[in-house]
């Protein structure tokens, strides 16, 4: 049975993952891991942006 995650679940979950994934390959491009995260936890064109902001906005601090 399938437990159903609120979509704030799911892109805190996906942020975990890209990092981590990005720790283990070093340099994997982002977007190409977003794609991945997109992918693999179901997530809207919403939360893909929100994700493209949010990685943008660590670069630069």
């Amino acid at each position: 049975m399938t437990t159903v995650m609120p979509q704030s679940e799911l892109t805190r979950k996906a942020i975990k993952w890209i990092c981590e994934s990005m720790e283990k390959s070093g340099e994997a491009p982002l977007n190409k891991m977003i794609e991945q995260a997109a992918a693999r936890f179901n997530l809207s064109p919403l939360d893909v942006e929100f994700l493209q902001r949010f990685f943008r906005e660590q670069g630069k601090g």
